[in-house]
């Protein structure tokens, strides 16, 4: 009994660490759309002059280009588990701060790369959306109030911390032993990276896709319609 209440203490320390850490990097967080755009021309030579652009764009370039961003972060993520990994559990919820705004960051990144801005309060409340799919969390409709985003997002960060918090109680506990738990922290962010961005791929392809097929489509003579 002893045992399960402290994975219990444990998970909701980590759960409550998680939502801080989400809720911090919404406010303080975020890609700026223009500097990225121009980061996209001069970096990967993409000939767009707006995010609508890159609907013109092959898909599997656009992937490429996912796929290293995604790789990026998660070297950046592996670098920050190495060194705050050497404290051991002491300095696990700070790593996890770290890591909610590396992840945020290559979200929003990915978000853009697909065509998906976050100007309004609208593409802001569906960022999130995409951020829950990242987490394996599957938000229902009925929960998508976009017109209160400082009402949804919470919901949201909450529904992710609750996910994110199992997995991370089950696999950090070998964070325990100092020093060797530099390796560990470090693997474990790079794969928590690695999995995230998998699924928010997945995610934007998917809607990018839908919206280059609605795009290109062939409208019907009149007479058919």
């Amino acid at each position: 009994m002893a045992n399960n209440g402290s994975k219990s203490w444990m998970r909701r320390r980590v759960e409550d660490a998680v939502r801080s850490a989400f809720m911090k990097a919404y406010d303080t967080v975020k890609v700026n759309p223009e500097h990225y755009l121009q980061h996209l021309r001069i970096a990967y030579d993409l000939p767009v002059v707006t995010y609508d652009g890159v609907y013109s764009v092959d898909p599997e370039v656009l992937d490429s280009i996912a796929e290293e961003t995604i790789r990026a972060h998660m070297r950046m993520a592996a670098a920050e588990g190495a060194g705050l990994g050497l404290g051991g559990m002491l300095t696990m919820l700070p790593d996890l701060g770290i890591l909610a705004a590396i992840t945020l960051r290559m979200i929003q990144k990915l978000s853009l790369l697909y065509g998906f801005s976050y100007n309004t309060e609208e593409e802001e409340a569906e960022l999130w959306v995409a951020a829950a799919s990242a987490a394996g969390v599957d938000i229902s409709r009925e929960l998508v109030e976009k017109q209160f985003v400082r009402r949804f997002v919470p919901r949201v960060i909450q529904r992710i911390a609750v996910s994110a918090s199992a997995e991370i109680v089950e696999k950090w506990t070998a964070r325990l032993i100092p020093i060797v738990s530099s390796a560990i922290g470090a693997g474990l962010n790079y794969y928590f990276v690695k999995v995230w961005g998998e699924r928010a791929i997945g995610h934007f392809r998917q809607k990018h896709l839908q919206i280059r097929r609605a795009k290109n489509a062939i409208p019907l003579p009149a007479s058919q319609t």
